[in-house]
This record gives C-alpha cells, structure tokens and sequence, in this order.
C-alpha cells in the first residue's frame, strides 16, 4: 500500500465498500457525537467523511487534533445508512471508518478558519493566503483560473498562433503607467524596465517575420488598485497579427473568446447564455450618447438620449439657456417607475450630487401625464414629445443630466447603470460582448492647450497620411477597438501604424518631432525602415476574463498570491528594504524619506 493515499478524498464510491484504503489531507472539521467523532478529511479533489468510536485508538488522535492538521488514515469503505447520505459530496454515500491514524503535520490555532465562507478582513487574509486559497470558494476559483488559461491556450493554437515568450528586463518607454524600474550592478547608474506590456516586442515580432503570435504574458505597472485591477502585475492573453484588417482581427479573436465563455459558463450550475457571434460593433461616438462610456454594460436595457433640441426655448429656464450656451441635455429612462415614490427621485438626486455633480434632473409619469418642476415647465406637450423620441411607454419616468458634453455623458452613464440596479433590469445570466471601435486618433487637451493622442499612439489614422495632411485632427479616427464584456473591458487594441512617415506625422500634430520618435521609440521605429508589414492585435485580461467567469466583483478573488491596495505583499513582505551589501553591489544610495525609514 502507498505511503500516503491509495485514493484521493473525492474518489471513493458505493462500489468501493468493503475496500481497506488510505487516505491523507486535512481535517476540515469535526463532529463529536458522543460515541463517535465524524471528521471531513480535505484534500485539493475533495471530501470524504472519516467516522470512528470511542473504542478505536485513532478517536483519541482525532479528538486532540486542530482543524487544518494534515493526517494520514487507514481505514475500511462502509456504506452509509440511507438517512445519512449527503448528495452534495461525491462520496456522500460511503465513510472511512479509520483503523489507523498518521499525524503528518499537527496545525497550531489558526488565524483565520478554513472551514466556512465569512469575510474575513483583506490584511488577514492576504498575509495568510496559503489559508485562504484553502477554502473552497477561493481554491475553486484558482482552479478555474488553471482552466481558463489552458483553454485559451489551446483555441490560440487552434486558431493558427504560435506561442513566443518575450522579455521581462527590458527598456522604460514612456507608455502611460509607470514602470518598475530594476537597477543593473554590471551598468552603474543604469536601469531595467518590467514591461507594461511586450506590445513593442510583438510588433517586431511581426516584422521579423513571424506571423501569427501570442502568449499569456505577465505585464507590470505601478499603478493603484481598483476592484478589476490588481496593482504591481497582471496577465493577459497577448497576440499579434501580420498582414490583416480589423475584420481579420476580430475574426480570429472572437471565436477564441466565445468558446472560452460557452466552455464555462455553467461553471458551478450558473448557467449563463453568451451572446452569439459575430460581436456587436459600436462606433465610439455612438457608445458615449447611448451608454455614457465606452465600456457599456448590453446586459442593461436602458438607452440614453440627446434631447437637448426639445429644450431650446422651452419653458424650463435653465435647460433652455444651457442649450442656448452650447451645453447637452441627455435624457435616461427609468422604466416601470410609475408606483415609485418621490422618494426615489429624489434619493437619485442626491445621489448624483454625492458624486460630485450639481444634481440629477427628473420627471415622474403615470398613465401618460408627467410630473415634477420639469414636466410643470416643460408642458405636457412637450414631455410628450420627448416621450415619442424615447419611445418610452405610460408609466415610464425620465431623468436629465445636463451641462458640458463630457460631463453630462457621464453623469447619464452611471445614472443609467445606477437605475438599473435600483430597478433589477440589469439580467445576470448572460455575457453581453460588443467592440468599441472608430476611436478618435487625437483629443484637445484642456490643460496643456494642445492637441494629443487620444488612445493609443502607435494605431493607423482611418485614411493614413492623406487623412493626417488634410483633415481637422480631432476628426480623425483611428483602427483602434476595445472589447468590452458586461461593462468591463477587456482589451484594447489597434491596426499598427507601420510606415514611419506616417508615424512620424502622427507624432508631429501631437506636438513630438522626428527625434522624440526616434529616441523614445528607437528600437521599433528603426525596424519599420526594414520592411514591416501590416499588422494588428490586441490582449484580453485574464484575470479579467476569469473574474467576470467566477462571477467575483474583486479581482483579487481570482489570483493566487495578490497584493493589497497599496500594492504590498503582506505574506512575504514586499516590498522590503535591501541590505546595505546589496545597494553597494548596485551603487546605489538611499536618500531622504526613503533613507530616515530605514534607519527608523
């Protein structure tokens, strides 16, 4: 017999009874019913339940034992009596009765229990992940993770990608977030970069020939943590492209994308639809009127409007002269709001101001008559014809929010996601996938007073040069797209601009010239003076992509080993200060705060 297991804790079945077998794991939790101890014997496949009496010399062992001990148990497979099977485990219909007990590793008091779903604080459960990935939820999301990668991996391959690992050390370049810089000891005073992404590195791949690339690429960036953002580092499914459209993109994408979310959907017995193939398209201009962002979450059924038209010299005062001024009014409607109070209104009012605007306009509706100091100064007539361009039915209430284009889009963005929620539209068993495409190639920055890249500065202007040379730049649009799921984003990507005259123009009305190019961006643009030819990708997040599967509102809740908000190790303690021989070897000084904090 094997020194620790002849089967794992979810294998044993019905048809094992009478079988003399060795199991070994954790104990999970125990149950002492006077006579007999019941343990739920843990390992990574699942549980079996060990029962033995009072009479055995393995009670005495058990009983003295912590929950997390790991053991080791000899026993005999018995059948369980009918009314003490448990459907919910596989091997609810038999027990260990234990004939002998191994003590491999006895458990001190734990800082957190295993057995159980409670919250427990981040700080504790970050400096004791090995505990925490223990629990069920959790350890099922690591594992699905596992799933997902391997998956994608191998509808990649399918898909005719080939699989190339990229540097990890490598140059800063000035790509939005900051980087993380790694001192060199044989290059004094100088500096590695972890990357942000291996976005120059694919690209040359592309040029050196290579035609279809990808990888699961680990990308670093010093940026703070949001609920689907891990500080430090992330991964994400990378690919490039060589001699394809936008269309080819998505073509080669989207089945990859499709058929992971169709293969997990029922993951747990969620059962969740994914929408079909192709992908809806929405232009970026027509994204920002509609939803008030360029993530818009299709679950939601609410679409916003411009009726800025329906209040110029109207009745309504103050919509009317912020019309006149050259502001928007957007309308959101909030179906079925006829039998809601005031209240509701009014707590969406408030609401909006706590987030930092001036206020959220309403009007009430039941049974096709407005209500509310809008409606009262608008007219009847003229709600009723906002009504009609809405196309909103009797019992449906609206609300407005006005002011500068900008603003006013996205204070409607989160009222129509903040209605929804209140009003239980939003339908959570589905995956609603669409591209965001026809990003404008440059925006007008307000502070610096001068025009700049708008998204991504490496992406081929819609019309290329010609388009560059004759058009107002804020008119340009670029090949660039995002995919979005259910409001999250998961990639962004672009046709390259490969022609270095086109670069360089590009750079120019951004206000960089040729040498910023060639300094900042050396390496990539000298390959294109070589022949490169066109290309294209994108890089959907994993972790992203396995939050939204796990159904989990934090991303930490779907990696291994994540850092906390301020972007610390709490289990290993990182980051940490380096030893005096170390910083020597580095020829490096510390200095000022960070040199009073390690001396304190």
């Amino acid at each position: 017999m094997h020194a620790y297991r002849t089967h794992t804790c979810a294998q044993l079945r019905a048809a094992d009874v009478g079988a003399s077998v060795k199991l070994s794991g954790w104990i999970h939790r125990k149950r002492d019913h006077g006579n007999l101890l019941f343990v739920d014997l843990r390992d990574h496949y699942g549980i079996t339940q060990i029962v033995t009496d009072s009479d055995s010399p393995t009670h005495a062992v058990l009983d003295k034992l912590r929950p997390e001990s790991v053991v080791t148990i000899t026993g005999d497979v018995v059948a369980r009596s009918p009314e003490t099977l448990n459907a919910a485990l596989p091997s609810g219909e038999i027990e260990l009765r234990a004939r002998d007990v191994v003590v491999q590793s006895a458990a001190q008091e734990l800082p957190m229990p295993v057995f159980g779903e409670n919250e427990y604080p981040e700080e504790i459960r970050l400096k004791y992940r090995y505990l925490d990935l223990r629990r069920e939820r959790l350890h099922a999301n690591v594992l699905l993770r596992s799933n997902v990668i391997s998956s994608l991996r191998q509808r990649m391959i399918g898909q005719g990608f080939t699989e190339f690992q990229t540097p990890i050390l490598t140059a800063s370049s000035p790509e939005g977030a900051r980087d993380y810089l790694v001192p060199s000891r044989v290059h004094p005073g100088k500096f590695y970069a972890l990357p942000q992404a291996p976005q120059m590195f694919k690209q040359l791949l592309m040029v050196a020939g290579f035609d279809r690339y990808f990888q699961i690429a680990p990308c670093f960036r010093d940026e703070d943590a949001r609920a689907d953002r891990s500080p430090g580092e992330f991964y994400q499914l990378d690919f490039e492209m060589s001699y394809v459209t936008q269309d080819d993109v998505f073509a080669a994408i989207e089945p990859v994308l499709h058929g992971v979310f169709e293969e997990f959907a029922n993951w747990q017995g969620k059962g969740r639809t994914v929408s079909p193939l192709p992908f809806k398209r929405i232009p970026y201009r027509e994204s920002m009127l509609k939803y008030g962002n360029d993530k818009p979450d299709l679950r939601n059924p609410i679409v916003i409007s411009d009726v800025s038209e329906h209040f110029k010299g109207s009745g309504f005062g103050r919509f009317a002269s912020m019309v006149e001024a050259g502001d928007v009014v957007r309308a959101i409607p909030a179906p079925g709001t006829a039998e809601k109070s005031r209240k509701f209104f009014d707590d969406m009012n408030s609401w909006a101001q706590s987030e930092g605007f001036p206020g959220l306009g309403y009007a009430t509706q039941k049974d096709g008559v407005f209500g509310g100091p809008i409606a009262n100064n608008h007219g009847q007539e003229g709600m009723q014809a906002i009504a009609a361009a809405l196309g909103i039915g009797p019992n449906d209430g609206i609300f407005f929010s006005a002011g500068k284009a900008a603003q006013a889009a996205k204070l409607a963005g989160l009222a129509r996601t903040r209605v929804a929620e209140q009003l239980e539209l939003i339908d959570q068993k589905r995956f609603e996938f669409c591209w965001i495409v026809d990003f404008p190639m440059f925006e007008y920055d307000e502070d610096a007073k001068k025009v700049d890249f708008s998204h991504n500065p490496f992406s081929m202007p819609q019309g290329e040069m010609e388009a560059l040379e004759t058009k107002d730049p804020l008119d340009i649009l670029a090949y660039q797209y995002d995919i979005v799921c259910n409001g999250i984003e998961l990639s962004s990507g672009a046709i390259r601009n490969h022609r270095p005259e086109i670069m360089y123009k590009a750079f120019e009305i951004a206000g960089y010239t040729q040498a910023d190019v060639d300094t900042n961006f050396a390496g990539m643009i000298n390959a294109f003076k070589f022949g490169a030819p066109p290309h294209g990708g994108s890089a959907p997040g994993v972790d992203r992509i396995v939050m939204l599967l796990a159904d989990e509102p934090n991303i930490r809740e779907v990696i291994t080993f994540p850092m906390t908000q301020k972007a610390e190790d709490l289990m290993m303690g990182a980051p940490n200060f380096a030893s005096p021989k170390q910083l020597k070897e580095l020829n490096i000084r510390v200095t000022g705060d960070g040199a009073r904090a390690q001396e304190g």
